[in-house]
């Protein structure tokens, strides 16, 4: 047995684990956190991404003890204060999943590839998610989802109209249409 310390989705942990387990199953397993699906422990299907470090990795390819000392994110851990993140807002809003099982992964690849390109065209989405499989949707509302997630965080991150210059700005007379 190996003794290891992480932090899972702000909570940090110490156990004694062995050599050969897998994160995904110390996840599941250990930690009771399913919402971090086991697919094809293979890498072929991307269910079970996670963020490790801040890097979107496929849980079933990392040993638990190789993730000793670090920070790790799951589906779970996105939704703060009762608020869910704004790709999980974005998936539920377009309809982005049917069965639902690729969906936590999808998010998860999905979170990383907008850390990294903020402002993806649909084809960039479609490249960042190529490891990640769903066999359900045909991806269209996958893509539409993170197209519309990219733009509410884009709008989170503007700055707010000072004061002055919204009072500055023309309004047109109530009920009428202001010029285009």
């Amino acid at each position: 047995m190996t003794r290891i310390s992480l932090t899972v989705d702000g909570t940090a942990y110490e156990d004694e684990v062995e050599p050969r387990l897998l994160l995904v199953h110390y996840l599941r397993d250990r930690l009771g956190l399913t919402g971090t699906p086991v697919g094809c422990d293979t890498t072929n299907c991307g269910t079970c991404t996670i963020d490790l470090d801040g890097d979107s990795v496929k849980s079933c390819t990392v040993l638990a003890v190789q993730a000793d000392g670090c920070e790790v994110t799951t589906i779970q851990g996105l939704a703060t204060d009762a608020e869910w993140d704004p790709l999980q807002t974005a998936f539920h809003q377009q309809h982005a999943l049917q069965c639902g099982y690729c969906t936590p992964g999808m998010i998860m690849a999905a979170r990383d590839l907008l850390k990294e390109n903020p402002d993806p065209t649909p084809d960039e989405i479609r490249h960042g998610l190529e490891g990640n499989l769903c066999r359900c949707t045909g991806y269209q509302n996958i893509v539409r989802a993170v197209l519309a997630a990219a733009a509410e965080e884009r709008r989170r991150r503007a700055p707010a109209p000072d004061a002055a210059t919204e009072a500055a700005t023309p309004k047109a007379p109530a009920g009428r249409e202001a010029p285009v």
